[in-house]
């Protein structure tokens, strides 16, 4: 390559070269190598439709293409040699392209600027991390579905506030995450149909005067639509701050899941136990097994969520078009990709775990879990649920202060508080008992959570 063709397609403006601090602290070639398949992609696309419109010959749009095709497959085997001269990849391809084909590669950047092609490959690079995303959320699901399925009947204590509250089935407790993770899949989708919009053709910002053909670009790359508005189409990254929220919210949702995992698999809890296959031990005391990936999980949250402030903070204050500022945006974009293998990890994780049902039921058969089928018992029976929920306060006060539970409770100690409650009352407050009764809409009946399990395996599935 000759020297006039190693300077960068700006350089006639200007006398002198760039100072290489400068050039150093405005490269971007290292970091950008992530997008460098999705550059050649787009660049194929466009070269194919510069020839079929006739703004190149077709001889020519064919000689760029066969030697974008083999720059492809070299970037795909890691033998392709990076020029060391290159401040980007897009200028590190166009520079081994014209080695190989001459001035015709020049050709190549006939309308196009460096803006809506950066923001092509970007746009490629996201559907491609949401569709990832979108596979290990799956994944996830997957995973805790194959476990919700024999635990429909397992029984453990319902927490609110991080205290007992109500027996729930375990499935039902399981399925909860589930749902958290289809909104995440639906967020998903929504993202990567706004992201599966092709720029190419805005040009600079004003548009191109060649009579080019965008729509067949798009659709050769698997791109829904074209862009409506050359301005907008260089100077839009909405479509990274919908991964980075996307990403964010499901390595959110993740970190709840892995915060149980910690507290289930804890002494104290003992719910659950880790695979040898997926715990760390410690360095000094034998006896440890630690939550290490589930703990992981969760500070990888803290991250991302710190990726999609960084992201939406360089946004706020830019005016239209193009910024330098927006090339800041990579670096929280191919870190908030890390969310994805946490969730695979996650679901290595949840499909190992064995849980301590007899735990479970021991922790549902000591304290007051019952209270709430009491108050019930007398809010059938007539009882305004306020002055039921009264009377059951007094019934748990007296047996705290006698260092009891409900499991010892007769009939006649429920009437001395009330004349209303009947026989039935104790049967309620077994666990197998108040579970079946809140068989409402989305409850935790066995039967509720059957049919809940059976759709959600159908949606997965589908």
């Amino acid at each position: 390559m000759t020297p006039d063709e190693a300077k960068p397609l700006w350089s006639g403006r200007f006398e002198g070269p760039l100072d290489p601090r400068i050039r150093a602290f405005t490269a971007s070639l290292d970091l950008d190598k992530r997008i460098a398949l999705h550059d050649v992609r787009g660049s194929i696309a466009h070269a194919r439709m510069l020839g079929r419109q006739k703004i190149i010959a077709p001889d020519e749009s064919a000689k760029i293409v066969g030697a974008l095709e083999k720059i492809a497959a070299e970037i795909g085997d890691g033998s392709f040699v990076w020029s060391a001269a290159a401040e980007d990849v897009h200028s590190a391809i166009e520079q081994a392209l014209m080695e190989r084909i001459g001035a015709i590669g020049g050709k190549l950047h006939t309308a196009r600027s460096r803006n809506d092609q950066v923001a092509l490959d970007l746009r490629l690079l996201v559907v491609e991390l949401l569709d990832d995303l979108d596979r290990a959320t799956k994944s996830l699901a997957l995973a805790l579905v194959e476990r919700a399925d024999a635990e429909v009947d397992t029984v453990l204590p319902g927490y609110t506030h991080l205290q007992r509250a109500q027996p729930v089935s375990l499935a039902h407790h399981l399925l909860a995450h589930i749902e958290a993770l289809r909104r995440d899949r639906a967020r998903i989708a929504e993202a990567r149909d706004r992201a599966a919009v092709s720029p190419l053709g805005a040009g600079a910002l004003a548009g191109v005067p060649y009579p080019i053909d965008p729509a067949s670009v798009a659709k050769e790359l698997g791109l829904a639509r074209t862009f409506r508005n050359s301005i907008d189409a260089v100077a839009d990254r909405d479509f990274i701050a919908d991964f980075t929220y996307a990403s964010a919210l499901s390595a959110v949702h993740a970190s709840r899941l892995a915060e149980e995992l910690v507290l289930w698999t804890s002494a104290e809890f003992a719910f659950a136990e880790l695979s040898d296959q997926h715990a760390t031990g410690s360095s000094i005391m034998p006896q440890k097994k630690n939550a290490d990936v589930a703990e992981l999980v969760r500070g990888r949250a803290g991250r991302i969520i710190g990726d999609l402030v960084a992201v939406l903070t360089t946004l706020k204050g830019l005016p239209l078009a193009y910024d330098g500022d927006l090339q800041e945006q990579r670096v929280p974009l191919y870190d908030a990709a890390a969310t994805a293998p946490a969730l695979e990890a996650l679901a290595l994780v949840i499909g190992g775990l064995r849980f301590d049902r007899d735990a479970m039921k021991r922790a549902t058969e000591k304290g007051m879990l019952g209270a709430t089928d009491l108050a019930d018992h007398l809010a059938r029976s007539g009882v305004p649920f306020r002055e039921a929920h009264e009377i059951v306060g007094r019934i748990v006060r007296e047996r705290l202060a006698a260092a009891q539970d409900l499991a010892g409770l007769t009939l006649d100690e429920l009437r001395r508080h009330d004349p209303r409650f009947t026989a039935s009352a104790l049967e309620e407050i077994t666990m197998q008992r108040s579970l079946a009764a809140r068989a409402s809409p989305g409850g935790t009946a066995p039967e509720r959570v059957r049919a809940a399990l059976e759709e959600t395996r159908r949606i997965l599935r589908g």
